[in-house]
């Protein structure tokens, strides 16, 4: 299992009138934590892109507990716990500054080779950097 840990605070352009985090932004903390961990390990997007590799977004699975407001400080806790074959499973939790559970979830990725947008297997630089903790 590998974890990573994000903060971020809420902003006004997240929230809706009442000052609660509209919940399309939810998925967009699971990214911001998934970026996050790949860079803690060694490794980013824009690498992976390099290397021809595309990782879109395949099952996404979010549930709200308690309501996150403009200018609370979000830490956003991404953990993968299994070795990634074809594909990548971050989940993800996330609490407030006064450490309640707002919201959790998953992400699932596959990889897939860009040039001719087929399913692939985890590229070998990425398998390389994530052998160590599995």
């Amino acid at each position: 299992m590998l974890e990573s840990i994000s903060t971020i605070q809420v902003r006004y352009c997240e929230t809706d009138q009442m000052g609660i985090v509209n919940n399309a932004n939810y998925p967009i903390y699971y990214e911001l934590g998934r970026t996050e961990w790949l860079k803690e390990i060694g490794m980013s997007y824009k690498q992976l892109e390099a290397e021809g590799i595309m990782m879109p977004v395949i099952d996404l699975y979010s549930k709200y507990y308690r309501p996150a407001h403009f200018e609370d400080t979000l830490t956003i806790k991404t953990l993968v716990k299994e070795m990634p074959t074809s594909k990548i499973r971050f989940d993800h939790t996330i609490h407030n500054q006064e450490g309640n559970l707002i919201n959790e979830g998953y992400c699932q990725l596959a990889f897939m080779r860009a040039d001719n947008r087929r399913p692939t297997r985890i590229p070998e630089i990425l398998k390389n950097l994530l052998e160590k903790y599995f």
